[in-house]
């Protein structure tokens, strides 16, 4: 596994259900195209795997 892994948001949020709203938040994506750098580990990826149709992931290192 990558160390880090490399968030972006691609799609809104508007119109999701709240629990997806939130779970963009706890990955700490604010805005359209913001990108984020995070640990590669398992509660990340089931927040990422949650809203896996709104964000783009790369391996950062």
């Amino acid at each position: 596994m990558a160390k880090e892994l490399r968030v972006t948001l691609v799609r809104s949020g508007i119109n999701r259900p709240e629990k997806q709203k939130q779970t963009i938040r706890g990955l700490g994506l604010r805005k359209m195209g913001a990108t984020i750098t995070l640990p590669d580990n398992l509660a990340v990826r089931g927040m990422i795997r949650a809203v896996s149709h709104l964000v783009r992931v790369e391996k950062a290192g």
